[in-house]
């Protein structure tokens, strides 16, 4: 039975007799239902099993037919030349299913695991079906997800946790189940409700895997606890990265011209000398009295390890030299070889010591041993496979594949292009150079620095990242934030650099569009700190905001979906994306792209691409703050194409209603234009 139907089923059953008062915001609500209240604050009363099942009906079950646990790819039978290259063609929405469908829906001030009716709001696999419709106006047809496995508390960030400390890689996290189904319907099937529903919209699903490292307690130590790092318990105040104090850099990456002077620093001795072998090597038939409690009462194996041992794993930490960053307490790295990093034994005085965390052993792409663990490998490489068979989702980001050892990226990718051919992967290579050495190892696209370089407009980084990325060997992420990045509605340039940036992003050439949950109702406050984060990046709220210094991806969050301005980048973009969708074949193939330059116009940007009988013409202000005149000196291509039209179809600006004909052009046949502070303009001119 379809689990779209059974969803149904179960919410009329479970529907209660009493009122409810329960909010949700405007943009949930896209598709007509027709609301108990609509509220000055721009939320809409409902009753919520009555909302979904008519979302169901007019949303769902429109065009609807019964869909296997398959991906799209396999639904329909393709099948893309470079497996999963689908995802060039694709506009994906990020998001963190906790926080993008979490609201105070009771409107008591808080985010309740179990409010007033009982019901949870932090988000769940069925609330994210709320925001399919808004989803599909913007023109998104990949969801990708932040992680979704169970995630320990142990050593927890934040009010929630880290989604990033998984626990167990085969099991979705239970905070993801919905109370007003979760006895008829398993957690299981209410994610495969969920893609499903994507999959009847004509979207993907892709998920992030995190196979370098673990929870500190995880599932896997009780069966495999030789695939961890151990030290004392008694040792752990005083654990932490070791300080190179005879190098004079400061943070540097673990290349090999340092690792002798590495080891021999005392620092780095004494950190060596903390780990211990784990505690079944040590001791097999104690292990098996362990192992026999644990299995008959449970509770936390780290806690019952201590007692019988005296040990615990040690937490990760990052694996450049002398970078500051405290240690990683609710995560630990996998132990990739069972034996020490091949190039570097020749520094060990002991070849038996204990396995041990440092620079070079986690840093396991640059410094493999001679003995892979095989095991742990095979493991990792079947994450995927579970997904696929369980839920049929349509491709993933490797988390930090590139400090993996190639040959388990190359398993992991092999393994599940052998489930489904067209499965698509993501890398996490933020430096454009390895675009060229991701697309060999099966890559269809990496992730790119646009993060770091689209919102500096004046310093000429957006222009060098736009221009230049059409030269790379793989597609990248056009984007300006992401969930570890300050957002870009608290950049300089504030809402109309945010709005400038979404926009552009969707024709930018060799680029796949990607928008952070939120960004779309122009979200200050960041997600998480991870990456180039300024003093005050907590503080981005006012102090009376509920969410005042919270992180979403540690804490109750809600997205500010009530944001007086939360329908203006959705409304640009429903323009937008017919447009990029009727010419898509055009702009993402990058024999099709034109470069153009500007003779008038202070750091104005723009491309062109060569359509069957037109020139597409995206022209952008980058300038934030102050409107101005620019001119395209279209003299390269209308000399190619022997252009002689003085006129062109106005298909879009960011400040016109409806597409009008464009006469602005002067004597030599160039398009002049006056430009908004952060506007877009895109033109058709006929060949």
């Amino acid at each position: 039975m379809s689990k779209i139907l059974k969803l149904r089923e179960a919410l009329v059953k479970n529907k209660p007799s009493y009122p409810f008062n329960y909010a949700i915001p405007d943009l949930f609500n896209l598709f007509g239902h027709d609301p108990i209240t609509r509220l000055k604050s721009g939320e809409h009363l409902v009753n919520p099993f009555d909302y979904l099942i008519d979302l169901i009906d007019h949303v769902l079950l429109d065009k609807y037919e019964s869909l296997p646990v398959q991906s799209l790819s396999s639904i329909r039978n393709e099948h893309h030349k470079f497996g999963g290259d689908w995802i060039i063609k694709s506009t994906v929405y990020s998001m963190m299913i906790r926080t993008s469908s979490a609201w105070d829906h009771d409107r008591n001030g808080y985010i309740d695991e179990n409010n007033v009716y009982h019901l949870k709001e932090t988000g769940t696999f069925l609330k994210t079906l709320m925001l399919l419709p808004m989803l599909k106006k913007m023109g998104v047809d990949t969801i990708y997800l932040l992680p979704i496995s169970k995630f320990s508390l142990k050593n927890k960030k934040g009010e929630l946790g880290s989604p990033y400390g998984v626990s167990n890689f085969f099991e979705l996290d239970s905070s993801l189940s919905d109370p007003m189904i979760e006895n008829d319907l398993s957690l299981d099937e209410q994610f495969q409700v969920l893609v499903e529903a994507i999959h009847t919209l004509g979207m993907r699903v892709m998920i992030d895997i995190i196979p370098r490292t673990n929870a500190t307690e995880n599932d896997l130590i009780i069966d495999h606890p030789d695939w961890f790092y151990w030290i004392k318990s008694a040792d752990m105040p005083k654990y932490k990265p070791p300080y190179v104090h005879e190098l004079l850099e400061k943070t540097v990456s673990p290349v090999s011209k340092y690792m002798p002077t590495v080891y021999q620093s005392k620092e780095v001795l004494d950190h060596i000398s903390l780990f211990q072998f784990d505690p079944k090597t040590q001791d097999k038939e104690l292990w098996k009295k362990l192992e026999k409690e644990y299995r008959k009462n449970g509770g936390s194996i780290l806690e019952l390890i201590d007692t019988y041992y005296g040990l615990t794993i040690a937490p990760a930490f990052s694996d450049h030299i002398n970078d500051i960053q405290p240690p990683w307490t609710d995560v630990t790295f996998f132990r990739m070889y069972l034996d020490h990093p091949r190039d570097n034994q020749q520094y060990l005085t002991d070849q038996n010591i204990p396995p041990y965390i440092l620079f070079d052993t986690i840093k396991s792409n640059l410094y493999p041993g001679n003995k892979p663990n095989t095991a742990l490998w095979d493991t990792l490489a079947n994450i995927i496979p579970h997904y696929q068979k369980t839920y049929g989702i349509d491709g993933a980001r490797i988390d930090m594949g590139h400090a993996l050892p190639k040959e388990l990226v190359e398993q992991i990718i092999s393994t599940a292009r052998k489930i489904d051919p067209d499965f698509a992967f993501i890398a996490e290579e933020l430096n454009p150079d390895n675009a060229k050495t991701a697309r060999p190892m099966g890559y269809n696209m990496i992730i790119g620095n646009g993060f770091s370089m689209e919102h500096k407009v004046f310093e000429g980084n957006l222009h060098r990242f736009m221009y230049e990325s059409v030269l790379l060997d793989c597609p990248v992420f056009a984007c300006g934030e992401t969930h570890d990045t300050p957002r870009l509605a608290a950049r300089d340039g504030g809402q109309n650099l945010s709005k400038f940036l979404t926009v552009m992003n969707m024709f930018m050439p060799n680029g796949v569009p990607f928008i952070n949950s939120g960004q779309e109702v122009y979200e200050r406050q960041p997600m998480n700190t991870g990456i180039d984060p300024r003093p005050n990046e907590l503080y981005m709220l006012d102090s009376s905001d509920p969410y005042y210094m919270k992180l979403a991806l540690f804490d109750k969050f809600a997205i500010h979906y009530l944001n007086h301005m939360s329908k203006d980048i959705l409304d640009n973009l429903s323009k937008v994306s017919p447009i990029r969708q009727a010419y898509l074949d055009v702009i993402t193939n990058k024999k099709n792209y034109l470069p153009i330059s500007f003779t008038e116009g202070y750091n104005p940007i723009g491309f062109a691409y060569e359509a069957k009988n037109e020139i597409l013409l995206i022209v952008g202000n980058a300038n934030p703050y102050e409107a101005q005149h620019t001119k395209v000196d279209l003299r390269p291509i209308r000399e190619k194409f022997n252009l002689v039209a003085k006129e062109a179809k106005l298909l879009y600006a960011m400040h016109e209603l409806e597409p009008r004909m464009f006469f602005e052009f002067d004597e030599n046949g160039n398009p002049y234009f006056f430009m908004g502070a952060g506007e877009v303009k895109i033109l058709v001119i006929q060949k």
